[in-house]
This record gives C-alpha cells, structure tokens and sequence, in this order.
C-alpha cells in the first residue's frame, strides 16, 4: 500500500487535502492526523471493519480499547448511556483538550472493537485545529489510538508515523509538530471520587483545584485490572529499539553509569536535562532544561524515536519527580524500560 502525506496549513490547497481525508474515512480506511498530544491513527468509530484495520496497522492487541475523538461537545449524548455532572464539569473546564472521559457507552452504537467488549467508552474532544477540522468536516467521531506500531514511542511528527506505519496506511494529515507531546490523561468518571486511568497533560492537581477529590491508583493497583480500560494500562508502550534504563537525575551518578556501561562494551545514548551535554555518553539528546517537566513531556517521544537512528545498544534516561505533569511523564519512561533502573 502507498501512503500519501500531505501538508495541511492556512493555504487554499489544504481543503483539498482535508476532503481527500475525509472521502478516504468514508470509505472505510485510516487516516493519521495530528492532534495538541501526539498523532492518531483515525477510522469511523460506529464502523468496526474499518476500526480494525487499525488494530491491523498497529500490531495492537484487541483487548485495548480505544479513544474516540469528536468535533463538538454536543455529539458526547449521541454515544454516551449517562453524563454525569462531573463529566459535564469537566468538559466545560477542559475540552477541547488533552482529557479523556470514560462513561457509560451507548449500546450497539459504536464499533465493538473501539470499547474491547467494555460497556465504557473514553472520548475526547482534541485541541488542535486540523484534528477539529477534519472532525467536523466529517461530522463523524473518529477511533484513533496514537499512529505508532504498538509498543514504539507515539509520534510527535508526521516523519515519525511515515517511519512506522509507511506501507501500512493510505494516507497522513501533516500538521507539524504536536505540541505537548504526551497522550491525554484518562479520566474515569463512572466512579466517585473520578479515577485516573492514565496520568497525561491534565493533572490530578489540575483537576482537584476544580473537581475536588480525584484518585490516581499505583501501578500495582492497576496492574490488577484484568481488562484494560483505558489504553497504556496493560502492555508495554513507548519503547525504541535498545533496552531503556532509568537513572536518577544526578550529574555524578550518570557519569558513573555511562563509564561503567561503557568499560561493558555498551554504546550509551542519554536521555537528560540540557546541562548534561557533557556527560561523555555516545549520544545524547537533551529533553530540555533541568526542572521544565512540559518542555520534558514535549521532547520525551521524540528522543526516544532519536536513539532509533543510533547504533546505540543501551538508553539511559534521566527521571524527574511524579508532581504536575511529571506523573505523566514517569509513567511513560516506567513503561518505555519496563520498570528497568541503572544498577551499579
């Protein structure tokens, strides 16, 4: 299969583009479309065959769930059995945004492969102006997971779905760069106190300052979950080619491990703040300056995806604390490395 790229912008061309998208989801295809967190892999959420070629594309395993994507907040009632006050809430306060909200789904109205036989369903409203016009252009909600092959780190770029996913899907929206760089936090609102699934852009603080209390499992806890209900909660995600290692943020610890991986025959990229650049690794990436956890969250993906281009055979990245967005962000680096950390 050829995939076409095509750049979407304020341009008169663009439209072109976007009918061209839009004719192609009709057909029952996938489109990959940039969205404020990371890229995603779009097909017609109420038609299953064409939502299981995403499945397909992915390599994902079925019993994922996944989120669909709508255009305005008037559509939620078109899919959802019950909006709670809270849900209500939380769309006035966040949407269109990087939140997620798992409610109860109508029955035999979306695809069964979106919801993995749950009787959930995560939904969200997208802050990026190509995601908003192509969904309401089509006028329809859109399934769509991040465009990655399930298991790499999610796409930041246009390049990065091009690199995993080329051959596999007709066609991509290009829309630059996304902008926060980690999936959206997932929010499930079906129990009180609210219970985040996955920890993303919108933080447990964020939410307690409107909401009141919200609750945020340990990882052992959601590990229990027999079926996932929200994506990332079950499989490894967000891992390059080399095996990742996690290390606390210290200058002197890094130095001491990347000599000793090194004097093991290890080639050794590093994952850290900018002040580290002299840290005699083989190849390092700067995820921003040291403290900044958004220009972390913004930078994560796409380091990893760089250390893909080096003959490195071990990645050490740098942690950060679990506060703000930095829940986020470890939950990421915890599941690129499988729990993995640096031991002398």
């Amino acid at each position: 299969m050829e995939t076409v790229c095509k750049i979407v912008d304020s341009n008169v061309n663009s439209q072109i583009n976007y009918t061209q998208a839009v004719d192609i989801l009709n057909a029952g295809e996938v489109v990959a479309f940039p969205t404020e967190t990371v890229y995603g892999l779009g097909a017609v959420a109420t038609n299953d065959t064409a939502v299981k070629k995403i499945f397909k594309a992915k390599g994902r395993p079925s019993d994922n769930p996944l989120i669909v994507h709508i255009g305005t907040k008037e559509e939620v009632e078109l899919y959802i059995e019950h909006i709670s006050e809270v849900a209500k809430k939380c769309m006035d306060l966040f949407w269109p945004g990087p939140l997620t909200l798992v409610m109860p789904a109508k029955p035999n109205v979306l695809a069964d492969s979106v919801t993995a036989g749950l009787s959930t369903v995560g939904i969200r409203m997208p802050d990026h102006p190509v995601a908003l016009d192509l969904l309401q252009q089509l006028k329809k909600p859109l399934a769509a997971p991040s465009a990655n092959r399930s298991g790499k780190p999610s796409p930041t770029e246009a390049i990065h779905v091009q690199d995993d996913l080329g051959g596999y899907i007709p066609y991509i929206l290009d829309g630059g760069s996304t902008g926060i760089g980690l999936e959206s936090t997932v929010l499930d609102v079906t129990h009180e106190p609210p219970v985040i699934l996955r920890p993303g852009g919108i933080t447990k603080e964020m939410l307690e300052a409107k909401i009141g209390q919200v609750l945020q499992p340990s990882k052992i806890e959601q590990k229990l979950e027999a079926t996932p209900k929200a994506p990332g909660m079950k499989y490894t995600h967000y891992a390059p080619n080399a095996p990742v290692l996690l290390i606390e943020c210290d200058l002197e610890k890094v130095h001491e491990a990347v000599h000793q991986l090194q004097k093991q025959g290890h080639k050794v990229a590093l994952l850290a703040p900018a002040s580290f650049v002299d840290s005699k690794a083989d190849f390092y990436f700067s995820v921003g300056e040291a403290g900044s956890k958004e220009e972390m969250g913004a930078t994560l993906y796409h380091a990893l995806r760089a250390c893909d281009k080096t003959p490195a055979t071990i990645i050490l990245a740098t942690t950060t604390s679990t506060e703000g967005v930095g829940a986020a962000i470890m939950n990421r680096l915890e599941k690129a490395a499988g729990g993995k950390w640096y031991t002398p």
